[in-house]
């Protein structure tokens, strides 16, 4: 499947509707791009970090915590950090 689209001023485009539907993209999802042989190659965010994700070890601070609970703890501690060098 192809479709042609326009790249803007601000080097942007539009992913033709046939495409996007046909990929199971969702509006506001993020996507790697990347150059292969000359053309653009898109890839939704989040199957790649499925197809990457049994190859990254979890710390051991982060096991047995579900992602969201992963992210709110790095939050807490790069902040908590943070704010310790700015007083310091």
């Amino acid at each position: 499947m192809s479709g042609m689209a326009t790249i803007t001023s601000k080097r942007q485009f539009t992913i033709p509707v046939d495409l996007f539907r046909k990929l199971g993209f969702q509006e506001g999802e993020r996507v790697f791009v990347k150059e292969e042989n000359g053309a653009l190659k898109i890839e939704s965010a989040l199957v790649a970090l499925e197809r990457l994700g049994g190859s990254v070890k979890v710390p051991k601070r982060f096991q047995g915590m579900d992602i969201d609970q992963m992210i709110e703890k790095a939050k807490e501690e790069y902040f908590s950090k943070k704010y310790k060098k700015s007083r310091e």
